[in-house]
């Protein structure tokens, strides 16, 4: 859920109802502050599917039709709704008015303007599918080339620049930021590497290749004045979970994957997020 898909989802459902996790008890889908609007026409975001969302949609749907808001749902996830996660679940539904349309705003804004950053360097094959998949998940996205016709070549939306330098952009890069280096060019792979490993904040520093692009990249580090223990910061290659599988498709999707569980253990580990509990009442929207 995005600024642009609320706006784009109340003009087409003018009324609609806000459901929320507002207390999570044991095992569910999803943790406690999650929440989806309900629309005649629509939903947009999701508590964690199944029986359960059927269940607040339907609800919802019942109170737009009757003029009513306001009502919470206490939810036991066991046999008599046909799952199996053994919690129990309080679900907040609430009239979206325009006051709580602009906290909703304001919360998706704030999520947005805190996500990390992940730039991408290289706009190839690889490159190119990476970067569709890490469009649809919550970071900030950039893709980095030299080149106007791999630029060209991104799908719609897909944020990018074509730069001379690409290794500058690493020196500017906000501080936690994720490197994915996927160019056309070993030297430039060397060049962007070696400036985000010299960096000590980076969440996540990754390149495409094999055990003897490693091997030459150390050497070419060592002769650069490296230190080799900073070497254990760089995945190389990407995506090494695939067991020799060298599909784009599959490299990138193995890819968002490592990038995002190192992203997801530097925050736990800055205290920036915790692992999500099973009790207490979330702060709403």
């Amino acid at each position: 859920m995005t600024p642009v898909s609320l706006e784009a989802f109340f003009a087409a459902n003018p009324d609609a109802i806000a459901c929320e996790l507002v207390s999570v008890r044991g095992s569910s889908p999803r943790e406690q502050g999650t929440f989806m609007l309900v629309g005649l026409e629509g939903v947009l975001g999701t508590i964690g599917g199944g029986a359960l969302e059927y269940l607040v949609i339907d609800h919802a749907r019942r109170l737009l039709k009757d003029g009513r808001a306001d009502e919470a749902m206490d939810v036991p996830l066991g046999p008599e709704i046909g799952q199996c996660c053994g919690g129990n679940v309080t679900v907040s539904l609430r009239y979206a008015d325009a006051p709580l349309r602009r906290n909703i705003l304001a919360r998706l804004s704030a999520e947005a303007a805190s996500a990390p950053h992940v730039y991408v360097f290289g706009a190839g094959h690889v490159g190119r599918v990476l970067a569709q998949i890490l469009a649809l998940l919550p970071v900030r996205l950039e893709v980095i080339d030299t080149r106007q016709g791999e630029i060209d070549a991104l799908p719609a939306g897909i944020p990018h620049r074509r730069v001379a330098m690409p290794e500058a952009v690493v020196r500017s890069a906000p501080p936690g930021s994720a490197y994915v280096i996927v160019t056309h060019d070993h030297a430039l792979d060397f060049l962007i590497a070696n400036e985000a490993l010299a960096r000590t904040d980076s969440a996540y520093v990754g390149m495409v290749g094999s055990r003897t692009k490693r091997a030459r990249f150390a050497r070419w580090f060592a002769d650069q004045g490296g230190d080799p223990r900073v070497l254990e910061r760089l995945i190389l290659p990407i995506g090494a979970q695939g067991l020799g599988d060298k599909r784009p498709s599959v490299i990138a999707a193995l890819a968002a994957a490592e990038i995002m569980v190192h992203i997801g253990g530097r925050e736990v580990s800055n205290g920036r997020r915790s692992i999500p509990s099973n009790e207490g009442v979330a702060s709403g929207i």
